[in-house]
């Protein structure tokens, strides 16, 4: 396993299982801390996924499978509190007799202004585990940028227009200047100048003037620096096999998402919770408001990174280049270090 700086990735990121009630206030504890952004996705029933965070503010959702603009309801997530949050009746968060899933990031609460771009922003942010939640107002100009507050270049990033139905921009380090995926389609990777003008740098990511990424409007983006032994954004090369492509990340595995890069693709959702053993990991479709997938198998998640057990188009092409993004679980004791290590 790589060395790393992050003791405990529970500390920092942490799947939490809970079934609905249909009851508002019904408080969700044991995530370990309490969280900046919370991503719901109800497993039993077609329900779309909704995200919630900290800058925004409690009760306003966004739908990653969706172009919908931002919703602001009493019914879904009601709180962020000390060791997880509050949800009220919406089916998205809370029906009884359906179980969800909820994935937490911990950043620093509610934000501060940065002005490092040429658009200020609010930005909540983490360096130790590299995430920062930025909340910006979009100008739709090109070349505009704005601070994502990690000090180190972002190796993935995640923004919405807060009132435009547009889609979700999505940015991978793997790839080249000006190319760009969305989030919430199965279309390839593409290029052009109006999503992300440039690479991002230490201190700014740069926008075109696409909606996704720069509407004239309230913006949100999701900034992930890559941090040894917790997590890791990457690609590998498919090779059409059931005895498929070790993936190493350094870690034992919590949490995985998977897009073929140059092909029409769903992007595939593992984590360790569900249903917890190998070679029986159920999957959504981050792109589709479907219920758990539990065709298997697909992908084992080892100590120090994941191996794909599936030929299947969406995971391992013969040739095919996938990117994924992943992050870490504790597994021994209060660290990530093995036993031998110590």
């Amino acid at each position: 396993m790589a060395y790393t700086t992050i003791n405990k990735s529970g500390d920092y990121f942490n799947t939490k299982l809970y079934s609905g009630n249909d009851t508002s206030g019904h408080a969700i504890t044991g995530v370990g801390f309490q969280p900046d952004w919370t991503w719901i996705k109800c497993r039993t029933h077609t329900e779309d996924h909704n995200l919630y965070d900290a800058v925004r503010g409690a009760q306003k959702s966004l739908v990653p499978n969706s172009t919908q603009v931002e919703g602001d309801y009493s019914t879904v997530l009601q709180s962020f509190n000390t060791d997880g949050f509050t949800v009220g009746t919406s089916g998205w968060v809370n029906d009884s007799g359906k179980t969800y899933v909820s994935w937490n990031w911990k950043a620093n609460g509610t934000g501060s202004a940065n002005t490092a771009g040429s658009i200020n922003s609010t930005v909540s942010v983490n360096t130790t585990a590299g995430f920062s939640i930025v909340s910006y107002t979009g100008n739709a100009t090109t070349g505009a940028t704005i601070g994502h507050g990690l000090g180190v270049t972002p190796d993935l990033i995640i923004a919405k227009s807060r009132v435009a139905s547009d889609n979700w921009g999505f940015f991978h380090s793997s790839f080249s200047s000006q190319q760009y995926m969305f989030l919430n389609t199965t279309a390839a990777v593409a290029s052009a100048s109006s999503v992300w003008n440039a690479l991002p740098s230490s201190s700014v990511f740069t926008v075109g003037d696409n909606e996704s990424v720069n509407d004239n409007g309230n913006m949100i983006a999701y900034c992930f620096a890559e941090k040894t032994g917790y997590s890791k954004f990457g690609s590998y090369t498919g090779n059409e096999n059931v005895n498929g492509p070790f993936v190493y990340t350094g870690f034992k595995p919590a949490f995985v998402i998977i897009k073929k890069k140059d092909g029409v693709t769903d992007w595939l959702l593992h984590d360790n919770k569900r249903i917890g053993y190998n070679a029986n990991n159920y999957y959504f479709q981050a792109n589709l408001s479907d219920s758990e997938g539990t065709a298997t198998p697909r992908i084992d998640f080892l100590s120090n990174g994941f191996k794909i057990r599936t030929t299947s188009s969406a995971y391992n092409s013969g040739g095919g280049p996938y990117i994924f993004m992943a992050f870490g679980q504790s597994i021994v004791g209060s660290n990530n270090i093995p036993a031998t290590a110590r």
